[in-house]
């Protein structure tokens, strides 16, 4: 009827009878299009096409895994199966292969029904293997961590009852020196670091409130002048703006609105009017934050001015190039001896100790070690000084010697600019113990002897 209508407002009358008569071929073949569809609903695969998924309630995934368990010859009983853990279930591969396949395709035979049951039941059971082998991965991670958190218990209550307070005869026994190896707590960190470092400059709290608010009004200037001309001292802070923003970014305490970000800025910025003549250097931010992770802030900056002011930081952070290359001269004769292959491969392709040991030495490993990694180093650096920034050093070349032997020169220099994340410690500190500080039977501080500053 509505094929009637539509011709008869449209079409002229001579050609009445034709135009009605394609209206009704068109809907016949539109009405038997639908029942084809319809008639072809039933279960198939429409992995790619166009035509949506059958309206039947889709099957449970537990419900086909015990169909499959019923055809399956493993199979005892119904209630043995139902009662059976089912500990991974892989909703895809299930229905993809237990789906019957359209009515136009020829049904499985018995053979591909089990072949197909079986690489299933293979699928399944890999399946439930990678997910037993994470489970163990997950429990030992957990008992290690368990097991780390009670030796940092211990260490702290015998660093706090025995050695902390029997400070001066207690430091250089053979108890606090092995405790010291494996890493100070966390809890009393900050507090061995600051006795070590000591405070020979004399800074005091009043000291540094001064050079601060000075810092303070200084940046204030620069902001509403806003002129790149100035002294050195000027130019030093407005690096230290930049810079305090890209420290350790990945814990986002020290970028702007974090807790530590005024701190940090402040700490930085009082050294930099306290010692104009050092200024700021790149390199500074980390190791001042840091100290600012394990202190309080005039406690920082009065263990910040005392470090530098050590031979071997200031000679680099002066850039003192008699000094720095006597520095370098002395690891390149350790690094010989101790990793010969190593040296050679690096001689040959053009690999300078300036390269990657001068942001080592200025960050004091904060920038290419991970975090905890870099606090052992700290740890035991001030116990044995100086030398065990280079030991470290031939720790990490020995530690990758393998996959640096592979790289030329911009590999190299990559690589040891930002060593990998999963650095564990524990190994880190085994290369460093097989690498003693011996050079024809002299030691470190024979071999190096630094000059007057």
């Amino acid at each position: 009827e509505k094929c009637i209508v539509f011709c008869r407002q449209y079409v002229t009358t001579t050609d009445l009878c034709v135009c009605v008569c394609v209206c009704v071929c068109v809907c016949v073949c539109v009405c038997s299009r639908k029942q084809r569809s319809v008639s072809h609903s039933v279960a198939g695969w429409k992995l790619f096409g166009k035509v949506p998924p059958k309206q039947s309630p889709s099957k449970q995934a537990r419900i086909i895994q015990q169909v499959v368990a019923r055809g399956s010859p493993t199979h005892h009983a119904a209630g043995q199966q139902i009662r059976r853990k089912v500990e991974f279930e892989p909703l895809s591969t299930t229905a993809l292969i237990l789906e019957d396949r359209p009515p136009n395709l020829p049904a499985k035979s018995a053979e591909e029904t089990q072949r197909h049951r079986l690489q299933y039941e293979e699928m399944v059971a890999g399946a439930k293997k990678r997910e037993l082998k994470e489970a163990q991965r997950r429990q030992q991670q957990m008992k290690e961590r368990v097991r780390q958190e009670e030796e940092i218990s211990t260490a702290a209550l015998v660093w706090n009852q025995n050695i902390l307070p029997h400070w001066d005869t207690m430091r250089s026994s053979r108890r606090a020196r092995d405790l010291w190896w494996g890493g100070l707590p966390p809890s009393v960190r900050g507090r061995v670091w600051s006795l070590v470092i000591g405070n020979e400059l004399n800074i005091t709290a009043e000291l540094y409130e001064i050079f601060a608010s000075r810092a303070k009004e200084k940046w204030r200037s620069l902001s509403e002048t806003e002129t790149d001309d100035g002294p050195d001292s000027e130019s030093s802070l407005e690096l230290v703006s930049r810079d305090v923003s890209r420290t350790f970014p990945s814990l986002c305490v020290f970028q702007k609105g974090g807790p530590y970000h005024d701190v940090l800025q402040s700490i930085l910025g009082a050294y930099t009017c306290y010692r104009p003549d050092v200024g700021y250097v790149q390199g500074m931010s980390f190791m001042a934050a840091m100290l600012v992770l394990n202190m309080d802030e005039v406690e920082a900056f009065i263990s910040f001015s005392n470090l530098i002011n050590r031979p071997c930081q200031l000679a680099f952070y002066r850039v003192h190039h008699q000094l720095m290359f006597r520095y370098f001269g002395a690891f390149q004769m350790f690094f010989e001896e101790t990793l010969p292959r190593l040296f050679l491969h690096f001689q040959s392709s053009g690999v300078t100790p300036d390269l990657y040991l001068m942001d080592w030495i200025l960050s004091l490993y904060t920038k290419p070690l991970p975090l905890d990694v870099a606090c052992r180093v700290w740890d035991v650096f001030f116990r044995d000084g100086e030398e065990f920034l280079f030991r470290t050093a031939l720790g990490i070349l020995r530690l990758y010697q393998d996959v640096l032997l592979h790289m030329d020169l911009i590999s190299i220099a990559q690589f040891l600019s930002r060593l990998p994340e999963e650095l564990l410690s524990d190994r880190l500190f085994s290369c460093i113990s097989a690498s003693p500080m011996l050079s024809g039977n002299r030691k470190w501080s024979q071999v190096s002897q630094p000059t007057d500053r």
